[in-house]
């Protein structure tokens, strides 16, 4: 719950935690607030928050996919190069075998058409072609898509059916 302190003010209360990040060095959690809908997810500070079984219950649920997601330690692993560390920098998640997890915006600064990428069980995100998304991972585009149509609606006498005039 989110409070904006006062008489009279509204109180928001959170539905769900869907991301965490460091921001400037403060956590923040990406919240999806109940009664709204996606496309009106905030990230909060978490000194804004007064929902410590949701941020206790979102802790647990990120320690649970790190667990799983760890390499056996029985397994060596190849010490890699600076030159090859530097390749491997320079590729985008798709080509480093990362699975999305959601979009959390998009660019034309370059002049195609970029997501922001954030992966599964990955704090960074990083750009990827939109035609490589398109092809690679269309539900996750179209989600993107769909959280930001907006429907205009109008009471003009223009939409009006002959029904509705013929009274």
């Amino acid at each position: 719950m989110m409070d904006s302190g006062g008489e009279g003010t509204e109180e928001f209360y959170v539905e769900r935690i869907e991301d965490k990040r460091i921001n400037y060095g403060k956590v923040e959690y990406y919240l999806k607030w109940r009664g709204y809908p996606r496309s009106e997810n905030t990230w909060e500070p978490v000194d804004n928050l007064n929902c410590p079984d949701l941020v206790a219950a979102y802790e647990e649920s990120l320690k649970n996919k790190k667990h799983i997601m760890k390499p056996p330690s029985s397994v060596p692993r190849n010490k890699s190069t600076a030159k090859e560390k530097a390749v491997e920098d320079n590729k985008s998640g798709f080509d480093r075998g990362l699975e999305p997890e959601r979009i959390l915006g998009v660019s034309n600064a370059s002049g195609e058409l970029k997501f922001l990428m954030k992966w599964s069980g990955r704090e960074e995100a990083d750009f990827v072609s939109a035609k490589q998304a398109n092809v690679i991972c269309p539900r996750i585009v179209i989600q993107f898509y769909e959280e930001r149509i907006t429907w205009h609606t109008s009471g003009s006498d223009d939409d009006k059916t002959e029904e509705d005039t013929a009274e």
